[in-house]
């Protein structure tokens, strides 16, 4: 099982491409499933989950390709694909889920199975099958799997208003998804918000989708009655670029990060400057200067446009370090604070209570074996481990192959003394 070595007490200096987004890659490439024609996606991040999605694919029938230098892969999907997502394909990603709306918009039926993914708490798939069945679909939970179906005689799912019991990206997605080739009008109350939505229904909409209000609350869809291929250059990961942000912000030093989008990161680059750190950006990059201790912040996790609960981890590192004490509260996932304790034997000082964790700022950590337990929870380790003093082995890194491309090469391009131990 692979490792990562660090030798902590270096500023990060120079430049690193941030990869495409994960979570907009997942989902489009589930859209490839509406159409038979071709759908070319540049710009796909190389990531477990990524090749696990298109291993999903490829189990149905899909033909695939890759090609490009900068991540381009090709799609597609024939009318004679399996629509099944099988058990052992997909319990190590929650995505998964986000096959069911295309399939039942395209082929009228599918058998999923109730997906995994991390251990940060539950993520229940509820109500993506009430906004299905809302569409009309008839579906039961059985055996580990969700059986869906149109009724006898129906041959396209129908509009609907959708209003989630919560916001849920995923839902979201199915619903944008599905809504796009069903018969009439959906509404979709209380959407999630994300960019990596936007990216999606950008995408949609150029395979001939019409979908207003994606970026906002409500989201209108008037379906169609087919989808054409499309070429989709996947949006930058703000996740990935938040996390090097706090990277730099933790150890000093002076990084420009290309093809990262600042407006996607709003809240997390506040609290930088807040905290001290000095931020630039334009079109198409992100400046980030720091030096010394900074400043501790308070925050709390919640829904885009709010602080991130996918930054939560790594923001907490920088405020390991920082001078003076803040205040983490969790909002979204119940067991979101696994990292404390690894960041604790890192010599963190960090209270937790509940959905609550006090941190108060050290002037220094002290490099020991650590062990990620899920993927944001691997970033924070990461981070502390650049600022610790000696030798950090951060252990289980499969899940940051989950959701960073080549993390360990991008920090050792920029300075890091990081390498990866077969």
């Amino acid at each position: 099982m692979d490792k990562l070595r660090i030798i902590g007490g270096r500023p990060l200096n120079g430049e690193v491409t941030i990869s495409g987004a994960k979570n907009a890659a997942l989902p489009e490439l589930c859209a490839t499933l509406l159409t038979a024609e071709p759908v070319t996606l540049t710009n796909v991040p190389r990531l477990r989950d990524v090749a696990t999605m298109r291993l999903l694919l490829d189990n149905m029938g899909v033909q695939s390709e890759t090609h490009g230098e900068r991540g381009g892969m090709s799609f597609q999907a024939p009318d004679s694909l399996k629509p099944e997502a099988p058990y052992e394909l997909v319990k190590t990603m929650r995505a998964s889920v986000l096959v069911l709306g295309p399939l039942l918009a395209r082929f009228g039926r599918a058998r999923v199975s109730l997906p995994g993914g991390c251990a940060i708490g539950s993520r229940p798939v509820d109500q993506h099958i009430k906004g299905m069945q809302a569409m009309g679909a008839e579906i039961l939970v059985e055996h580990g799997y969700m059986v869906a179906q149109l009724p006898a005689g129906k041959t396209r799912l129908h509009g609907a208003r959708i209003a989630t019991d919560m916001i849920t990206v995923t839902g979201t997605e199915n619903f944008l998804m599905a809504a796009a080739l069903a018969e009439g009008e959906t509404l979709l109350e209380n959407a999630a918000q994300e960019p990596e939505i936007t990216d999606l229904a950008e995408m949609l909409i150029a395979m001939g989708a019409k979908i207003e209000g994606h970026g906002t609350s409500r989201i209108h869809i008037q379906g169609v009655d087919r989808l054409r291929g499309c070429t989709h250059q996947v949006v930058a990961d703000r996740i990935e670029a938040g996390t090097f942000l706090c990277a730099v912000a933790a150890t000093g030093g002076d990084v420009i990060l290309r093809h990262a989008r600042a407006e996607h990161l709003d809240a997390v680059i506040d609290k930088l400057h807040d905290a001290g750190a000095e931020i630039e950006a334009g079109d198409d990059f992100i400046r980030v200067r720091a030096s010394g201790r900074l400043k501790a912040q308070s925050f709390r996790t919640t829904e885009y446009p709010g602080f991130p609960t996918d930054m939560q981890a790594q923001f907490m590192a920088l405020n390991c370090i920082a001078t003076g004490s803040s205040k983490v509260t969790e909002t979204i996932f119940e067991n979101r604070f696994m990292h404390v304790n690894e960041l604790v034997r890192l010599g963190a000082k960090i209270q937790t209570d509940g959905k609550v964790a006090v941190v108060e700022g050290t002037d220094k950590l002290s490099g020991a074996i650590v062990m990620a337990t899920d993927l944001r929870a691997s970033a924070s380790l990461v981070i502390a481990g650049l600022v610790a003093e000696g030798e950090t082995i951060v252990d289980r890194i499969y899940h940051l192959d989950r959701g960073y491309d080549q993390m360990e090469a991008k920090l050792r391009g920029i300075g890091a003394d990081i390498e990866r131990i077969k």
